[in-house]
Parts: structure tokens; C-alpha cells; sequence
């Protein structure tokens, strides 16, 4: 069994998760590019039975280019954004793959938005592609 956590920057909010990823994805959206500061966003799918979310979390929500309600959850005290949730999949929880600081954290295999992608950017190995 898998188990990491995930957390803000001064670690008050935090994910554990109990099992791997369900889907592991990069976003060139516009908005996961402001909201990272980076110029794509890098999440982890979880089924919500294997999360367990500790400390206070301020939310933010968002209205994807499609619809899509994205709630995002971040710490009152450093801002970093620990966890978030979408309509149309209430039953999963999506971590930002970078609040886990894991270097050996299994790659992304899908990756969306790539007409927003920058043009130095090379998403490597076995990837979907969605443009």
C-alpha cells in the first residue's frame, strides 16, 4: 500500500493518501498557469476514501473554460493550495503534485490544454495528448 503526504508550505494542511494515484495529469489552461505561477499545472487524481485531509483550509472557486466548478483548498497561513475538487466528480480529490515534494512520484499520463502549451515545453514517455 501506498502512503504519501502532501502539504502547504508551513505544513499546517495536509493530505495523507493510502493508494496510489487513480490518473496523474498536466494542465496548460491559462488558469492552472496563474494559479501554479508555472506554466502548467501538475495533479494527482485520488479516489476520496483514500485522502485524509487535516488542518484549516480556505477555499476558492473557479469556473473552468467549460464549466466546470473547481473548489480549490489552501492554507489561510502560506497560501499554498494542498487540495481541490470539481464538479461532475464528487467522488475524487486532486493534489497538486508538488505539495507532496517527491521526486520518485509516478509520472503524469494524460496532459490537457496542450494548445496553451508553451512552446518549450516537452511532455516525455507515454502520455495522452489533448490539445
Amino acid at each position: 500500500m501506498t502512503h504519501r503526504i502532501a502539504s502547504c508550505s508551513c505544513g499546517q494542511l495536509q493530505a495523507q493518501v493510502s493508494t496510489g494515484p487513480v490518473r496523474v495529469s498536466v494542465c496548460h489552461c491559462l488558469a492552472c498557469q496563474r494559479r501554479t505561477g508555472s506554466v502548467f499545472g501538475a495533479q494527482a487524481r485520488f479516489d476520496k476514501t483514500a485522502v485524509t485531509l487535516t488542518g484549516i483550509a480556505k477555499e476558492f472557486v473557479r469556473t473552468g473554460d467549460e464549466g466546470t466548478r473547481a473548489t480549490f483548498s489552501f492554507c489561510p497561513d502560506c497560501g499554498a493550495t494542498v487540495y481541490y475538487t470539481f464538479s461532475g466528480n464528487e467522488d475524487a480529490i486532486v493534489i497538486p503534485v508538488g505539495a507532496f515534494a517527491d521526486p520518485a512520484f509516478p509520472a503524469p499520463s494524460f496532459s490537457v490544454y496542450e494548445e496553451r502549451m508553451h512552446a518549450w515545453v516537452n511532455i516525455p514517455g507515454e502520455v495522452t495528448h489533448m490539445a
